[in-house]
């Protein structure tokens, strides 16, 4: 399984009522989706302090690589994805993805 995960560097006034759409919007997507599963969003605490300007993210799983290609190419997260490129501190820069295998 893989465990997608994106971290958000937000303006300090982002606008919550369009985060919240997203987010609500991308986990519905997730619901949908073959093989895609957990999607979990919120504020990053950041109790270490290794993850400064980074407020929010957000995890879902996928069942294989081929799951998470189909999320990645899927209309819906194109468009939800340009949103929050929009949303972020630097546009795209703004938005740190990492994938970690974990046992499913």
């Amino acid at each position: 399984m893989i465990r997608h995960c994106v971290m958000l560097r937000l303006p300090e006034d982002v606008d919550v009522v369009a985060l919240d759409k997203i987010m609500l919007s991308l986990g519905d997507l997730v619901d949908q989706l073959d093989g895609c599963s957990g999607f979990r969003a919120g504020p990053n605490r950041d109790y270490e302090g290794k993850s400064p300007g980074y407020s929010y993210g957000f995890t879902l799983d996928a069942k294989n690589p081929k799951a998470l290609a189909a999320y990645a190419v899927h209309p819906e997260h194109q468009a939800l994805g340009a949103q929050l490129v929009a949303l972020c501190e630097g546009g795209a820069d703004g938005i740190r993805v990492y994938d970690i295998e974990v046992p499913a």
